[in-house]
């Protein structure tokens, strides 16, 4: 784990021990910090029982506390932790911030920070798996799902690669990332922030921390994001603020299996600039893009049978992030896609979907969402109501023919039917495996 004695003799309250607050707890531990560490269920406290005070920050007097490191989970917009820690005067921080705080004791190294709504998770990994086939130390962490207080530092001259949410680098106050991106800004998240402004406030201030003299790579798809990139270029030098170019890279999707989609040019785009930042050449990333397999859960290719093609995007929580993979697969000669799409909506509407079911076969709607979502499609392509992922895809298997895709891209959250996006997509693995197995069987 990731250690450091700026931490020695100072305190700290944790709320929330789920996987990047244990991290937190265990490092601050290791540094020779004190902490007092709370999480509402008892498993996660029993971790630190003997080590740690086990108290609910919000009912201790936290004078002398030099912070309070909360999950990106707990919603400072609204949770009493934030007024109870400013009345005492005490900053609310993330495990971003520590690590942040940890750096100067590190051997040299580099971070890249990499954002916006869409695409974060892709580009991250797809920015260390250029640099680590380059011959780069890599590290990767953040909202990706690794906790990088719980990685082993890197030594001299390796790159901490981080996905950061905005929740993330709201808690955040002192990381100077020698590279970041801001893929694109489009409405999330609206139940954490007071208007769209607040949040596209909240990505921006990511380049905010950055030196002037720092690199900075924006996508130039939306507005919003190109109003950062404007402000950007405006206190830097020359060079230092790069817009994503992406005709040129389509040549290299054909090569590159796992980015396919036009959203995808975006990514590969801002991944290349970055570790082109970093000394990676284009004959060196040119090779690492065939060999990058992709992310579970996002454009994630589970299998083919009888020509099917079956594909699960879970990820794809809101419209914006399932319209590319609706792009990615056009009609030829008749549309191909059969969609399966619902669950907990985050906002009404269609948004970006609807430029692309002219792709749209049929659409097989699940969730809390699915009869809004029937209704919006109904007339426009075919829709089936299905109310559960099993029922969805087994009529999907079906009604498609040789050529066609079976895409779970659900615009939604999956907190209806499913823990998490991950649960979501693993039980579409699960149902997609079966089916196909018992199809091949009645075929012999």
């Amino acid at each position: 784990m990731i250690t450091s004695p700026v931490f020695n003799g100072k305190r700290y309250a944790i709320l929330g021990l789920a996987r990047s607050g244990l991290a937190a707890a265990e490092a601050l531990l290791a540094s020779g910090a004190q902490i007092t560490a709370w999480d509402r269920q008892d498993v996660a406290r029993e971790k630190l029982e003997g080590r740690a005070e086990i108290a609910d920050p919000l009912e201790i007097d936290l004078t002398g506390f030099d912070g309070v490191v909360v999950s990106p989970g707990v919603p400072i917009n609204s949770h009493p932790i934030a007024a109870h820690a400013a009345k005492f005067g005490v900053p609310i921080i993330g495990d971003i911030e520590l690590f942040a705080l940890a750096r100067a004791n590190l051997p040299p190294h580099r971070v890249v920070g990499i954002t916006g709504t869409n695409g974060k998770s892709t580009t991250t990994a797809l920015v260390a798996h250029l640099l680590a086939e380059a011959g780069i130390p890599t590290r990767v962490g953040g909202n990706i799902g690794v906790p990088v207080l719980g990685e082993e530092p890197l030594g001299e001259g390796g790159v901490y690669v981080l996905e950061l949410s905005s929740y993330q680098i709201d808690l955040t106050r002192s990381l100077a990332c020698e590279a970041a991106a801001l893929l694109n800004i489009t409405p999330d998240h609206l139940d954490r922030y007071a208007d769209f402004d607040s949040y596209a406030r909240s990505k921006a201030r990511l380049f905010a921390l950055q030196g002037e003299g720092q690199f900075a790579v924006f996508g130039c798809g939306d507005a919003p994001t190109n109003a950062v990139k404007a402000a950007e270029a405006a206190r830097r030098a020359d060079g230092r603020v790069v817009c994503v170019d992406k005709p040129p890279l389509a040549r290299l999707q054909d090569r590159a299996p796992a980015l396919q989609g036009p959203h995808n040019l975006e990514n590969i785009a801002a991944a290349i600039a970055i570790v082109e930042e970093l000394g990676v050449t284009a004959a060196q990333w040119q090779k690492a893009l065939e060999t990058f397999r992709g992310l579970p859960h996002r454009m994630e290719v589970i299998r083919e049978h009888d020509g099917v093609l079956f594909i699960n995007d879970s990820k794809a929580t809101n419209q914006a992030s399932a319209a590319p993979a609706l792009a990615a697969f056009p009609p030829a000669p008749h549309a191909r896609i059969h969609w399966i799409v619902g669950g907990l909506p985050k906002e009404d509407g269609l948004g970006e979907c609807a430029d692309h079911l002219g792709n749209v076969a049929a659409a097989y709607t699940i969730g809390e969402a699915g009869p809004r979502f029937a209704e919006l499609l109904d007339g426009v392509v075919p829709v089936r109501n299905c109310e559960l992922l099993c029922d969805a895809v087994k009529r999907a298997v079906a009604a498609a023919k040789s050529g066609d895709i079976i895409l779970l891209s659900p615009a939604c959250a999956s907190f209806d039917q499913f823990r998490d996006y991950e649960v979501r997509g693993e039980h579409f693995r699960k149902i997609v495996g079966m089916l196909t197995k018992e199809k091949g069987a009645a075929q012999t």
